[in-house]
């Protein structure tokens, strides 16, 4: 019999609500059960790897979350799950009430918390291979890094020791091989240090600029990386923005013009900018093809 875990989430945390709010709750090896309302995920942990599945029964503000493991765990690997949960959920977001106060638009929905991976090398991978490519393209990278290298997710470790050609043929990463390559060695040296980035003592714009220097990280990476890491004060900017700032804001001019626009539109929303235009985003989907926690694996976001 595996490990039951219970995790006491914030008051007003849904699971099916903050755990689909990202498309990155759709990557691999994340898998979300339409059925059964659950969050799977693989963890590579102490012990090795261990299949996590997540649930809040009810679905109500604050219900506890209920965590199935597929084996025993250690009294450290408990506290490594709940500390990777954390983060993957946002539980220790202290910037909600804040953001309501900016964008009461939210406040009723309870939108505030947005998904990421529980480290951040996997969510620096993940940006890597959302860039300049179609989603089911990114879909499909991440499952063959898993399928080829590791189901629970490349370590950096893991990934460092692989050659370019491996990333290239085998998990179709294209032009991406030689820098994810090279982000995995810098972080295995620790040339790039997550703890530094996830520091809140680290300002925004130290952290925003380090960022720019990483391979393969540009202006629409860096922006998502800093959202990952819970600083919302910056947008990252693609061409889904400026279909957003003509069709949704109603800006008009070149793509060069509508951005400038869209920014000084979301300047408003102050450290909080990129959930008030997330949202937005988000819930333009969702009135289109129904909430997020009911698209069936072929839903493209």
């Amino acid at each position: 019999m595996g490990t039951r875990l219970t995790i006491t989430p914030p008051s007003d945390f849904v699971l099916r609500r903050d755990g689909c709010s990202y498309g990155y709750f759709r990557l691999a090896p994340n898998t979300w059960s339409v059925e059964s309302q659950t969050l799977t995920r693989l963890l590579q942990l102490e012990d090795g790897v261990a299949v996590l599945t997540i649930a809040q029964p009810g679905a109500k503000p604050g219900e506890s979350l209920r965590v199935q493991c597929d084996r025993a765990l250690s009294a450290n690997e408990r506290r490594e799950v709940k500390s990777l949960m954390s983060r993957m959920l946002c539980l220790d977001d202290e910037g909600v009430r804040e953001f309501h106060r900016v964008d009461p638009r939210w406040k009723r929905s309870g939108r505030a918390r947005i998904f990421r991976s529980p480290t951040f090398f996997e969510d620096l991978v993940k940006t890597v291979t959302s860039c300049n490519v179609t989603w089911p393209s990114t879909v499909s990278m991440n499952r063959r890094l898993c399928e080829v290298i590791d189901p629970a997710f490349p370590s950096p470790a893991q990934l460092a020791r692989r050659r370019p050609q491996t990333l290239r043929s085998r998990c179709g990463v294209g032009y991406r091989d030689k820098r994810l390559i090279e982000l995995a060695k810098m972080t295995v040296s620790g040339e790039i240090d997550a703890a530094w980035f996830e520091d809140p003592t680290t300002s925004d714009d130290e952290v925003h600029a380090a960022l720019l220097t990483l391979p393969g990280i540009g202006p629409y990476a860096a922006g998502n990386m800093m959202q990952l890491l819970g600083r919302y004060g910056f947008l990252a900017v693609d061409t889904e923005t400026i279909r957003h700032g003509r069709e949704s804001l109603g800006f008009e001019g070149t793509d060069r013009a509508v951005e400038k626009q869209v920014r000084a539109h979301y300047d408003a929303f102050g450290a909080h900018k990129f959930r008030s235009y997330w949202f937005e985003l988000w819930t333009e989907h969702e009135k289109a093809q129904g909430p997020a926690w009911t698209w069936p694996d072929k839903s493209r976001v």
